[in-house]
């Protein structure tokens, strides 16, 4: 980072109100463990979500992004986001609810603008519900697609993809959140290319300037050379080719059942690859969940900004019970603060 710049905060949405977003937040406030940090949320929700965490909390309303830097330890700065429904409080906790989707959808908003004004260095998103953004009339299904559509600027939308990161292994979705019918259908040339150029220019930025990438295919055994699906002979193998022609060290397609193990990273064994590119979005974050939840980061890739989210959502079960693990929220803001960094 440059030392000639001013130190900018990192802001988090508070999620959505009826599940655990603003109970991880508080919990991470009071461990310290969110210094330089302001939420872009409503004070109400996140006062709740400290007497349900331990009690009593420090909470300041901050008109200026900037002012949270001033904020003494252990104290929550919130942005207070104007509009949202008055009876937000009145939604119960764990439940899927309007209001909360039309809250949540409002402070991704907030925090959006903040990023792409310069206010803050990045973006932390607590977890929202699809179907309550869905029963609000957003029609994004989720963050991904939202931030994307508020990043646009005179009719040109990012390309943009989903990355899953923890300690051993870093996974980029070619499609998201389609149904497996659908997602099949957007497995392009096109789509596989870009996805791929994403993966490289990222992993640039993070310090990687020549990144190992797998490509995983999408048939079992990656199509055993067209026996189970041609995808990966008409699609998948053209586009890794066209990758490395551009000078992208990309290979593949390989059998998804068995890629992901060979890119681990754990002590003492070095994975083959750096990232591994996955054609759907359960293929890609099923292993990278399966090494823990609690260690995931989710990282949008091609945003003018930093944007990072825990590996878990909502949690309405334990919503209003305390029980709530902060830590890959906690994981999310120091990822935020790494690749703000750069």
């Amino acid at each position: 980072m440059d030392l000639a710049q001013p130190m900018k905060p990192l802001a988090i949405t508070q999620g959505d109100a009826s599940g655990i977003g603003p109970e991880i937040i508080a919990k991470l406030f009071r461990a310290g463990a969110a210094a330089n940090c302001v939420v872009v949320g409503d004070v109400a929700v996140l006062r709740r979500a400290a007497a349900l965490t331990g009690g009593r909390l420090a909470i300041a309303t901050v008109e200026h992004a900037a002012d949270a830097l001033a904020a003494p330890p252990h104290c929550i700065p919130v942005l207070q986001v104007d509009a949202l429904p008055p009876d937000l409080l009145q939604a119960p906790l764990g439940r899927v609810d309007a209001r909360c989707g039309a809250a949540a959808a409002a402070c991704i908003a907030r925090a959006a603008g903040l990023a792409l004004r310069g206010e803050v260095a990045g973006v932390v998103t607590a977890p929202i519900h699809k179907e309550a953004l869905a029963a609000a009339g957003v029609t994004f299904p989720g963050h991904t697609e939202m931030l994307q559509a508020l990043a646009s600027t005179d009719g040109r939308v990012p390309a943009v993809r989903m990355m899953l990161a923890n300690d051993e292994l870093r996974t980029v979705l070619v499609t998201i959140h389609l149904s497996l019918r659908r997602a099949i259908d957007a497995v392009t040339f096109d789509a596989v290319l870009e996805t791929l150029r994403i993966a490289h220019a990222a992993a640039a930025r993070w310090g990687q300037p020549t990144p190992r990438i797998a490509v995983a295919g999408l048939n079992p055994h990656a199509g055993e050379g067209g026996l189970f699906g041609d995808e990966e002979l008409r699609i998948i193998a053209p586009a890794i080719a066209a990758a490395r022609a551009e000078g992208i060290d990309a290979r593949g397609p390989f059998a998804p059942d068995t890629v992901f193990m060979r890119a681990r990273h754990s002590a003492g064994h070095p994975g083959e690859f750096d990232i591994v590119v996955a054609m759907t979005h359960d293929h890609g974050l099923i292993p990278v969940k399966y090494l823990g939840v609690e260690h995931g980061v989710n990282v949008t890739l091609g945003l003018p900004f930093v944007r990072t989210s825990p590996d878990h959502g909502t949690a309405f079960d334990i919503a209003g019970t305390g029980q709530a693990n902060p830590a890959s929220l906690a994981a999310a803001v120091r990822m935020a603060r790494g690749l703000a960094a750069e």
